[in-house]
């Protein structure tokens, strides 16, 4: 069995935090890159799997109007909570990428950002998206780059194995598991055989070292194991050691690119 970390599961408090800091600084740039990698349609239906809060199911709600539909798909009832809380009427649904409660060839075309990383059976869960999607549906899936294509978090991985542990090392480096163009696009072929991987420049954002830590502590799946004290030693050292990613106005600021795959189903 996967760890929490390896799954990326969050708390409720924790997903608030998440939406609050994490989507602006990270996950935002991403979306519309996304949707124009499918191009839905007004009219169909788009699955968002790994919806998180909800950021993509809601800018695709738009773009298929209210002939349409999104479903938005987590297996993470604290991401669901607030997804709720942010847009009513939208068809969240709380599953597994691998036993996806959709039936076959539902779906006119699926969005995976950020998440595939995170899945227990991979190859189990491309088979899924194979099966919901009708002949001709399109798919986009987004990954990070690998972490030392992202200095910043490269640093960040480091600073927490120094003053937490390996675990918490490990943790930090799960988002960037399939880092390579190779990687993803290994994961997708079988199912996919036509895939196309691109690499997309983007940037992390943050308004200081102290936002940057917090977004990583308190709105990520190390929330509710780092207690106070820890908390307290990693913003010193975080001041010193992450020193070189701040602006001269205080702000953070650094690389962070992303693959993103395309396919479409035979």
């Amino acid at each position: 069995m996967r760890s929490r970390f390896a799954g990326g599961q969050v708390c409720t408090a924790a997903a608030e935090n998440y939406h609050e800091l994490l989507v602006p600084a990270l996950f935002a740039q991403w979306v519309q890159p996304m949707l124009d990698a499918v191009a839905p349609g007004v009219g169909e239906r788009l699955l968002d799997v790994g919806t998180g809060t909800g950021v993509l199911a809601r800018a695709a709600s738009i773009r298929v109007g209210t002939s349409g539909s999104v479903i938005g798909l987590d297996p993470n009832e604290g991401m669901l909570a607030v997804a709720e809380r942010l847009t009513q009427g939208l068809d969240l649904r709380c599953g597994y990428a691998e036993e996806m409660p959709i039936g076959d060839g539902e779906i006119d075309c699926v969005v995976c950002q950020f998440a595939l990383m995170f899945f227990t059976d991979r190859a189990a869960a491309v088979s899924e998206v194979k099966r919901v999607l009708r002949p001709g549906g399109r798919i986009a899936v987004a990954t990070w780059a690998s972490i030392d294509q992202l200095p910043g978090f490269a640093a960040m991985a480091d600073l927490f194995g120094d003053e937490l542990g390996d675990w918490a090392a490990d943790a930090m480096r799960a988002p960037f598991a399939v880092g390579t163009p190779e990687a993803l696009a290994d994961v997708l072929r079988p199912a996919f055989p036509d895939v196309v991987v691109v690499r997309r420049e983007g940037v992390a954002r943050f308004g200081s070292i102290d936002d940057w830590l917090y977004s990583e502590i308190r709105g990520w799946t190390l929330s509710d194991h780092v207690d106070e004290a820890q908390y307290a030693r990693l913003r010193t050292s975080a001041a010193r050691r992450l020193a070189a990613f701040a602006c001269a106005d205080g702000t953070v600021r650094f690389p962070a690119p992303a693959l993103i795959a395309t396919a479409t189903r035979g």
